[in-house]
């Protein structure tokens, strides 16, 4: 199996529906983790995976924030 694969989402994972509460608490928990890790490495996984975790739910209000915008202008 692939790497890239692990990461697809089948079409049934994209429509699922995260609140903002678990993804806030999940990226703090991952904050306090990555306080405590000394290694550069596995800091690095953690801030991704908490990146990736942020936007899960951030990414398309920010679109939606933008699209305003630029309908506006």
């Amino acid at each position: 199996m692939s790497e890239d694969s692990q990461y697809r989402l089948t079409s049934s994972d994209e429509y699922e529906e995260i609140s903002s509460e678990e993804v806030d608490r999940v990226v703090e928990a991952l904050d306090r983790l990555i306080e405590g890790v000394q290694s550069e490495n596995i800091k690095h996984y953690l801030e991704e995976a908490a990146s990736n975790i942020y936007y899960l739910v951030y990414e398309e209000e920010e679109d939606l924030a933008d699209d305003s915008f630029e309908q506006a202008a």
